[in-house]
């Protein structure tokens, strides 16, 4: 997550929140409740040389082995959650990455009652330089842009 926005999204969740963070291995939030991410537990907050690692969202996980669920988000089985029992969901920097971005949002619509979605920007996926030899991001199988025109 773009770190200017971590605290706006902190002042969005309250207390009893529960939170779920689609997608957050690499840089996993810690306010999160529940983590929902195909890598395993242990290896939270890795990521290759060069890259941001470790965590956000404040200081203590509220997550844990338990309520970390380790699964292929894109495998069209449903989230384990109920329809709208998850108060707030994050998911930043993760549907550029999915073969089916569409089945994730629709299970975010779901199980979710508001979040906070972040995608890289048209400009940073069109620059050379990124990557070296090529333009954005190599793992990168979507350019998303933001509809701001169209009603929430």
């Amino acid at each position: 997550m773009y770190s200017p926005n971590v605290g706006i999204v902190l002042s969005q969740i309250e207390e009893g929140d529960i939170v779920l963070d689609i997608g957050g291995w690499a840089l996993p939030f810690n306010r999160a409740n529940y983590v929902i991410d195909m890598m395993p537990y242990e290896s939270r907050g890795s990521w290759k040389e060069g890259y941001t690692q470790g965590s956000q969202g404040g200081e203590r996980e509220y997550f844990d082995r338990k309520t970390w669920i380790q699964r292929d988000i894109c495998d069209r089985a449903p989230f384990p959650f109920k329809d709208k029992s998850i108060d707030y969901i994050i998911c930043s920097h993760v549907l550029e990455d999915l073969r089916d971005p569409i089945w994730v949002c629709s299970e975010i619509n779901r199980v979710g009652k508001r979040g906070y979605i972040e995608v890289p920007s048209r400009l940073v996926e069109s620059s050379r330089g990124v990557e070296p030899g090529i333009v954005g991001w190599s793992h990168h199988r979507w350019l998303i842009d933001i509809d701001k025109k169209r009603k929430k």
